[in-house]
């Protein structure tokens, strides 16, 4: 069967605790439309009751204790998220976490320590003399009193941070110290000199305390959830070498199936493809920049050449790696990457996802469930459950493309042995149009129908297998056999 993921989470969520609730109640309904797993939002403890879950606080607090101000976080409860994990364990969906070990946020302390003010724009240049400074970065959890862990974090096992409690200044602080400094160059992006630092108490990933205590964590935190998968939050800004330690760990111990994707925000496929090598390709890794030419094929309307869609994407060059996605918790309107992909072209872009033989498609929370901030646009239920049933019953096989027109481009799948059907997509970014396409010689003489309901006609194959499959302007029509046709 097709492997279908979703997001369950956007960014704007209300901060009521009722999200595991929602998901337990949403299992059933997602194995009936077609997911096979779900992408989870960070559920550790954050800087406070509202915190979306990247402002990690303790990794150990799932929801269990009263910390920053909250015993649940933002989603829910410690119990309420094992019985959201339960229920979708029940229907077959498998759960991936999304997991952020680039920082923490909201010491319970501050502590002083000898430390650099570097360049914003260049890691590698300071900007003034090293000196003591004091900053938040001792971390004690007292409203877990040790339970799990009795590890305490301090100035040490950190490379740097944003704040001078004795200044007063805000900043980028490289902490000084016997073995202390930014991540080696070719172990992180090179963006700003060395992209080590993105925020907070930035984690020092050479510290052997450090990495004894992530592996044990690790390990604890999928006994504990009996999660299937992980979603690697901001790779580009934590040592590789590291992180290729940590996944192979938690294969040896959890099965060489555990799936983990990572999130590497760069439109340079030469980028992702060094860390896939780095991590000799045993990784999927979410497809930037294919979403950023959805993103700008919606913004320009026929203007965009659709035969370059999927110029230097994972999709093209490393298929088997790729997340798809449409659109992201990061890309939605109001966020620092924001790169909406307009309302008229989310049926054509979540088409070619879900349809397309390439890589393995993840549905974004909000294109299914609406917005919950200040976002006119309701989702696509109806034309994403329509798609979801052509993935699950007709996107198998041969995938032929047909992108040799600017403005109007298609594909067909040829079906395999167990879903002998196939199908033929066509889509436009201008006006009406139309793809000659082949469907395969053992379709001969069957009737077409537009499963979008789009267009009206039916279309007969010709004895070659072939027919010419039409679709309106700035659409998509999704062919499939006529039962009883």
């Amino acid at each position: 069967m097709n492997g279908t993921m979703m997001q369950f989470f956007e960014w704007d969520l209300p901060a009521d605790g009722q999200h595991w609730k929602r998901l337990k109640e949403q299992a059933g309904h997602l194995k009936e439309i077609g997911v096979t797993s779900v992408w989870i939002p960070p559920c550790f403890k954050g800087t406070g009751p509202d915190d979306v879950g990247y402002g990690i606080y303790d990794l150990y607090d799932l929801g269990e204790f009263d910390q920053k101000g909250t015993v649940r976080t933002k989603y829910g409860t410690k119990q309420e998220l094992h019985e959201a994990i339960e229920a979708l364990h029940e229907k077959g969906i498998h759960v991936y976490a999304d997991v952020v070990l680039n920082h923490k946020a909201a010491a319970d302390e501050t502590e002083r320590f000898v430390a650099t003010p570097v360049s914003q724009e260049n890691r590698h240049e300071d900007i003034g003399e090293s000196r003591e400074i004091e900053s938040w970065t001792h971390f004690n959890f007292p409203g877990r009193q040790g339970k799990y862990s009795d590890f305490e974090w301090h100035w040490h096992h950190f490379t740097g941070v944003s704040d001078d409690s004795l200044s007063g200044e805000n900043g980028i602080y490289r902490i000084e110290g016997d073995g202390k400094g930014w991540a080696p160059d070719e172990n992180v992006s090179n963006e700003f000199g060395n992209f080590d630092y993105l925020m907070f108490a930035d984690i020092d990933y050479r510290h052997p305390d450090v990495i004894r205590e992530t592996k044990k964590w690790i390990h604890w935190f999928i006994e504990e959830t009996n999660i299937d998968g992980i979603r690697l939050d901001a790779v580009k800004h934590i040592d590789s070498q590291f992180t290729k330690e940590l996944i192979d760990e938690v294969r040896e111990k959890h099965g060489e199936d555990f799936f983990f994707v990572a999130e590497y925000w760069h439109q340079k496929h030469k980028f992702l493809e060094e860390y896939l090598e780095e991590q000799d390709y045993s990784i999927s890794m979410m497809d930037v920049r294919f979403h950023y030419a959805l993103h700008e094929a919606s913004k320009q309307h026929r203007d965009f050449d659709l035969r370059r869609l999927l110029d230097g994407t994972l999709y093209k060059r490393n298929a088997e790696q790729a997340v798809t996605f449409v659109e992201n918790h990061d890309s939605q309107p109001g966020q620092s990457l924001e790169s909406y992909v307009e309302p008229w072209f989310k049926p054509l872009a979540y088409g070619f996802i879900l349809l397309s033989y390439y890589g393995y498609p993840c549905i974004f929370y909000s294109d299914y469930y609406g917005y919950s901030g200040d976002v006119d646009y309701e989702g696509c239920p109806d034309i994403i459950d329509t798609l979801l049933y052509a993935r699950k019953n007709y996107a198998y096989g041969e995938q032929h493309n047909y992108m040799d027109f600017s403005n109007c481009i298609g594909f067909t799948r040829t079906g395999d042995d167990e879903h002998p059907d196939g199908c033929a997509v066509v889509m436009s970014n201008g006006d009406d149009g139309f793809k000659e396409m082949t469907v395969g010689e053992l379709h001969a003489g069957e009737i077409y129908i537009d499963l979008m309901k789009n267009r009206d006609e039916e279309i007969t194959i010709d004895e070659e297998g072939k027919a010419t499959f039409p679709v309106n302007g700035e659409s998509i029509s999704v062919w499939i056999k006529k039962e009883n046709g």
